[in-house]
């Protein structure tokens, strides 16, 4: 009798096993402590870019609105990648809602960028070879919609290559969502107590 017919396996659609470097800082990456305004949570993370990838999502909710979202990818690569310089690469999306006189501001892109350098740095968050843009956007409703309020939005893509601990990265991250959307910073010395939702799994 003849061997029952099974599907053939693709080898380049099986991902190989996590590496320990890649374990250990996927593990670093949930370790991270965020403010209660920053709701994180595990998300997919993109399967083509490298070999090994995790992701978050967050939503800055004030007062019950949402005010901000993002998300930060940490690929992995052991082969290297000469544009990353390096081994590991942090991509993050930071979106926040913002007046829309801002946006008229010649500056606001550059203060946007020295958010998340601020941020890296205030961190401690040792990285290289950034990269990234910052986008300001106003909508504004016409004939039927032109009731609905003028609205306005800061985005900030960036990615850069961690060196080290990739806790203090994922909250730099944080960090730079909570400036974006006008948070005031928490005073020194005050405990961060982390929301109910950061870094639960996917249900």
């Amino acid at each position: 009798m003849a061997a029952p017919d099974h599907p053939r396996r693709d080898p380049r659609r099986e991902q190989a096993p996590a590496p320990p470097e890649f374990t250990r800082a996927v593990a670093q990456l949930h370790a991270a402590t965020t403010r209660p305004e920053v709701l994180v949570e595990q998300m997919p993370a993109p399967q083509r870019i490298a070999p090994h990838a995790a992701a978050l999502s967050a939503d800055v909710v004030v007062d019950g609105e949402e005010t901000g979202s993002g998300r930060l990818v940490l690929l992995h690569d052991p082969a290297g990648n000469d544009a990353w310089d390096g081994t590991f690469r942090c991509v993050a999306y930071a979106r926040a809602e913002i007046d829309p006189e801002l946006v008229q501001d010649p500056v606001l892109a550059e203060v946007g960028w020295s958010w998340l350098v601020e941020a890296l740095d205030a961190h401690g968050a040792a990285y290289s070879a950034p990269s990234g843009s910052v986008t300001c956007v106003a909508s504004q409703g016409f004939g039927g919609m032109a009731e609905e309020p003028q609205t306005a939005q800061l985005e900030i893509r960036a990615s850069w290559s961690p060196t080290g601990d990739i806790t203090p990265h994922v909250e730099a991250w944080s960090e730079l969502l909570c400036t974006a959307v006008g948070l005031p910073p928490v005073p020194e010395g005050v405990a961060v107590m982390p929301s109910r939702r950061a870094h639960r799994g996917p249900a």
